[in-house]
């Protein structure tokens, strides 16, 4: 079963898709030995104007899912359609035009802007590339697009090294919206940034979705970041979803023994409070994707697992909520009570 489509018509659906790269030896002849699977069968849908948080520890495929679902990295097997458009058969020129619907926003603003180039260069770029406006209106809309981040227009004469982390984001932001995208992919774009700085380009990617209505998949390790700026959150845990629910209901009664690890592992700021819960801690590293385990993936590091969870493929179920899925075998029973 995969998660069910949102009321309506969606507007992104992504359905079984997987990633999979291929693992060679040998010098002068090599040979695959196996695949490293960081994609493996991911599917949900988004209506227009939603945001989704992904979250997952390091190494689960966050990343690589963002990228597969923008064709930055072609799928090895799946669908990805947005808008009614399948975006995994397209190629060359008509994949390159098609970019105008969908933007990324990269995790390291220090890496994702040319050193070379000013803000002008970096942002009309994108302008000229897909012919949003006339070259004699180029100065006017990058310096609209610098107001709506919150820098000034006469930044667009200066250098990336001339502005802060935080700064460097919106202009990333900036370039990312030039092209009035549909979807935008933020790929964990706090997390090298301070906390203060972090919480103002958060609400400023709330608040440019809402007022541009864009559909927006905010991907993140952190969990309370997350549950603050999405609509629904995905949890994802060796290149799967294990759960998949309205923010609130997984933030605040997780279903799936990951989640409520995750969940846990959020500091609260009362010391007391803090003292006094429990802490889940799965024990062990999470297994490599070259080698997954049998049935279900988290099994190995699972405290409910049974002899059962080594053999049977978990899939997206619903609990009490329609809407609120997880993939665990034991699922009614850990939560029951």
């Amino acid at each position: 079963m995969t998660a069910p489509e949102p009321c309506g018509q969606p507007f992104l659906r992504v359905e079984n898709l997987k990633t999979h790269f291929p693992v060679e030896r040998g010098f002068l002849f090599q040979h695959r030995v196996g695949s490293i699977r960081a994609v493996d069968g991911v599917s949900f849908s988004l209506r227009q104007g939603e945001i989704l948080g992904l979250v997952g520890e390091s190494g689960c495929g966050k990343s690589t899912l963002g990228r597969t679902i923008l064709q930055l990295i072609r799928p090895t097997e799946g669908v990805v359609v947005l808008n009614g458009r399948n975006l995994t058969q397209m190629h060359g020129q008509e994949l390159r035009e098609a970019r105008a619907a969908f933007q990324m926003i990269f995790q390291d603003p220090y890496a994702s802007l040319n050193p070379r180039m000013t803000v002008f260069d970096a942002l009309s770029e994108a302008l000229q590339a897909h012919r949003v406006v006339p070259r004699s209106e180029l100065s006017a809309r990058v310096g609209d697009l610098l107001l709506k981040v919150g820098l000034p227009p006469r930044a667009q004469r200066k250098y990336p090294h001339e502005f802060s982390g935080g700064q460097r984001q919106r202009l990333a932001i900036a370039r990312a919206l030039a092209v009035e995208p549909q979807l935008i992919i933020a790929d964990e774009p706090v997390s090298a940034l301070d906390v203060s700085i972090q919480a103002q380009i958060i609400n400023l990617l709330a608040r440019i979705s809402r007022e541009m209505g864009l559909t927006l998949i905010f991907i993140s390790h952190d969990l309370s970041v997350v549950n603050y700026i999405s609509d629904r959150i995905a949890v994802m845990y060796l290149g799967k979803i294990v759960e998949i629910g309205p923010a609130t209901r997984v933030f605040e009664r997780p279903l799936h023994p990951y989640s409520k690890a995750l969940i846990s592992a959020i500091p609260i700021p009362d010391p007391v409070r803090e003292a006094r819960r429990e802490r889940v801690v799965p024990p062990g590293d999470p297994p490599s994707p070259l080698n997954p385990p049998s049935g279900c993936s988290f099994h190995p590091r699972c405290a409910h697992a049974q002899e059962r969870c080594a053999r049977e493929v978990p899939v997206l179920e619903p609990f009490t909520d329609p809407s609120h899925l997880a993939a665990c075998l034991r699922t009614r029973e850990i939560n029951s009570h």
